[in-house]
Formats: structure tokens, C-alpha cells, sequence
């Protein structure tokens, strides 16, 4: 993907010193998705070993690692968007600690010792992208910045695909406390890499920073949750950021239970084959999001989210159809087009969320959707469908968790519905605040 730089802190950004930071920036959020995801390839091996309940998985992959996500989320963001602070170096420490709690897993003798793992994992990676998000904006033209962050944002289906991989592949192999650590070292020697090699622009001369501090001290926190918050586009938009990570968060983690429980693949099947599949499939729905926006904004700002409205509604039959799907090969053929589908909103809405805010409260604004996306989607999605699939195994045996993915296929209408609302106020609020 290619990706021009534009202006940051009034000096001129190198086009490959911006390519640079875009693929190390991607390569640390593929990490953070490995690390985020393999739990839930690695549910139903620790669910047999440490006897838990669906609604103790739903807590242990979901609210556990979300609700301190999501809380230190806020504070690290005002903390990047201090004129004095090292982006690249509080990713840089973030990445090391969500390491090496990652491998921390592995250790683990019971589910509360696990659960405390997962909290210190969530702390670690809250650190990683409102900072990220404020680089890039900082450091890419606006008529590029869905590109751009799509392009970051590909860390979530490539890391996905490879938790899933890997995860799967070292249960079967070694078992799942391994698996854990395997996956959670190299984090570490990244977050080294990290520290040395990425720069902030806006400490790129002590001048520009001096000028910096004193013409734009940081935005007190209420002025700067004001400035997001009255942004009708962005509630909007957070209303629809939210729903769609509920589903894809819940699914995610109920679909690879569903293939081994309802298909009888192991662990190392699943993570292989709907790895491949929602790892290829997200990815290309992630690129494609964000070019389409780029390329129909352009003609309409309003059109920035069609896409994902669009997408997510077409999603809906297809998705049904692979969890009624007689066999797990069709099963997967279909659902390569939901994955694809529903991936199409992480460029646009991110983009979107940057523009509709200024410039001092961008990381603000990333952290505020990144707050209720995660406590609602990762923290509530996984533990709401688990609870539901417990409520309804008396009626339905094993196969309960078909029956909560057929209800989670239809609630996708609610994010489409509310991206439609949100692109309706896009071109008048957008040139606001241009």
C-alpha cells in the first residue's frame, strides 16, 4: 500500500521514513492481536484442563482483559498527546510488558491465577493504539490517512490469523501453556527495536518543540473529552464501532469453540484452516475498506462509510448459511465472505474519528472509541454469548453455540444501521472542523 507523508509539527516528513514507521508500527500490532487472540484458540484445551464454564471462558478471554484495556486507555492517551512525550517509546514499553504478561499465561495453575494474567496483558497493550493512531495521523496527508490507517489496522486479521496458527498448532503439538510462552517472548526483543529505531516527529528539533509547548499546551481532559464528545457524527460513530466489535469479538471467540465442539476438529485444525480464513478474509477486507473510502470520500465524505453499512448487512445470510453448514469445509467457504464484509469498517471509522476532532485531541479521540469498542466488544461480546450458550445448553446440548451465532449473524444489522446515520452528518461536520 502505498503511502505519501504529509505534515506534522510544520516539517516535511520523508516519504520513507513514513513507510518505515507504517510497517514497524504494523508489525507491533500484529504482535498485539497474536497476543490478544491465541486465548481463544487456546479456550476449549484450558477450559478441559482447568474445568471451566462457557461463562468463565466468555470472562477470561473477553471482560478481563477489556475493562483494564479500556480503563488506562483514556490516561496513556492524554499521556501521547503531550507535546513532550515519545510515542514511539511508549509503545516501545507497552509492547514489552503485554510480552511478557503474555508468556505469564502459560504459568498459570488455576483460572483466577490466568485471569490475573489476562488483566496484566490488557494493561500492557492499552498503551498501544491511541499513540499509534496519533503518529500516523500526525505523520500522513488526511486525504491518505484511511489508507494508512487500514494499513496499520491489517494488524488485526494478520495477528488474528497468526494467533490462531500458531496457537492452535503448539496446543496440538506441546500443549497450551506453552503455547503461550512461545508466542509471548518475542514481543520483548521487538519492543527493543521499537524503542531504538522509530522517532517522534514532533521531537524532531527543540525549536519546533518549544514552540509547540508554548502555542499548544495539551488539552485539559474535560475540554478535550468536550471537543469529542460534541461531535453528533462521532457518537454516532461510536455507537457503530461499538456493536461491531461486540459481534466480531464474540464470534471470533465462539466460532473456533463452535468448529471444535459442533466439527470435532482439534485445536490445531481450527487454527489453521479458519485461521487462513479470517486472517486472509479480514485482511482483505481491512485494505479494501480503506481504499474505498479514500477513493468514494473523495467524491463525498458521506461515502467514507458506506462500505462498512453496506458490507455488514450482506454479511447476514452468508453467515447463517456457514454456521447451518452441514460439514466444516462449507462451513468455512462461507464464511470467508463475513469475514471480509465486516472487516471493511477499521480504516474508514478510525479515519473518520480523526478528522472529526482537533488536532491535540486525536489520541484522545482514538482511545475514547478504542474504550467503548473493547468494554462493550471484547470485554462484553465473548462473555454475553458464553453466558447465553450456558442458558441455552439445557435445551440444546453442544450445539448452543450455533444457536448464539445464528443471533449474533442478525444483530449485524444494528452496526450497519448506525454507520448510515453516522455518514449522513460526515460532509458538514468534517468541513466544521477543517
Amino acid at each position: 500500500m502505498s503511502v505519501e507523508a504529509g505534515m506534522s509539527t510544520g516539517a516535511l516528513q520523508r516519504t520513507k521514513g513514513v513507510r518505515l514507521t507504517l510497517w514497524i508500527l504494523l508489525v507491533v500490532y500484529v504482535f498485539n492481536f497474536i497476543d490478544r487472540q491465541i486465548v481463544n484458540i487456546l479456550a476449549e484445551p484450558i477450559a478441559r484442563d482447568l474445568e471451566l464454564s462457557d461463562t468463565q471462558i466468555g470472562l477470561m478471554t473477553g471482560l478481563a482483559f477489556a475493562l483494564f484495556y479500556t480503563v488506562l486507555g483514556i490516561p496513556i492517551a492524554r499521556f501521547a498527546d503531550r507535546p513532550t512525550t515519545s510515542r514511539p517509546r511508549l509503545i516501545a514499553v507497552a509492547l514489552g510488558v503485554w510480552s511478557a504478561m503474555t508468556a505469564l499465561c502459560g504459568l498459570a495453575q488455576n483460572f483466577w491465577q490466568l485471569l490475573l494474567a489476562r488483566i496484566g496483558v490488557g494493561v500492557g497493550e492499552a498503551g498501544c493504539t491511541p499513540p499509534a493512531h496519533s503518529l500516523i495521523s500526525d505523520m500522513v496527508a488526511p486525504e491518505k490517512r484511511a489508507s494508512a490507517l487500514a494499513f496499520y489496522s491489517l494488524g488485526i486479521p494478520v495477528g488474528t490469523l497468526l494467533g490462531m496458527v500458531i496457537g492452535g498448532t503448539l496446543a496440538d503439538m506441546v500443549g497450551w501453556r506453552e503455547a503461550f510462552v512461545v508466542v509471548g517472548l518475542p514481543g520483548v526483543a521487538l519492543a527493543l527495536v521499537v524503542w531504538f529505531v522509530l522517532k517522534d516527529p514532533r521531537r524532531a528539533d527543540a525549536a519546533a518543540q518549544l514552540r509547540a509547548m508554548s502555542s499548544a499546551p495539551a488539552l485539559p481532559l474535560r475540554q478535550a473529552l468536550a471537543e469529542v464528545m460534541g461531535s453528533r457524527a462521532y457518537l454516532l460513530l461510536l455507537f457503530a464501532g461499538s456493536a461491531a466489535a461486540f459481534l466480531a469479538y464474540g464470534k471470533t471467540t465462539w466460532t473456533t469453540i463452535f468448529f471444535q465442539r459442533t466439527h470435532a476438529m482439534t485445536p490445531g485444525e481450527v487454527g489453521l484452516w479458519f485461521g487462513l480464513i479470517s486472517g486472509i478474509g479480514g485482511a482483505l477486507g481491512t485494505w479494501l475498506g480503506g481504499y474505498l473510502a479514500d477513493r468514494f470520500g473523495a467524491r463525498s465524505r458521506r461515502h467514507v462509510l458506506t462500505a462498512p453499512a453496506v458490507g455488514m448487512t450482506l454479511s447476514i445470510p452468508l453467515a447463517i448459511a456457514a454456521y447451518h453448514a452441514p460439514s466444516w469445509p462449507l462451513a468455512l467457504v462461507l464464511l470467508f465472505g463475513p469475514q471480509v464484509f465486516n472487516s471493511l469498517y477499521y480504516g474508514p471509522t478510525y479515519s473518520a474519528a480523526q478528522g472529526l476532532v482537533p488536532l491535540r485531541a486525536r489520541a484522545i479521540a482514538a482511545a475514547c472509541l478504542l474504550f467503548f469498542q473493547n468494554l462493550i466488544g471484547l470485554g462484553l461480546g465473548p462473555l454475553f454469548f458464553g453466558m447465553l450458550s450456558d442458558w441455552l445448553r439445557p435445551a440444546f446440548g453442544a450445539d448452543s453455540v450455533r444457536y448464539v451465532l445464528y443471533g449474533a449473524a442478525v444483530l449485524g444489522l444494528v452496526p450497519a444501521y448506525f454507520f448510515w446515520r453516522c455518514s449522513l452528518h460526515l460532509d458538514a461536520e468534517l468541513d466544521r472542523k477543517g
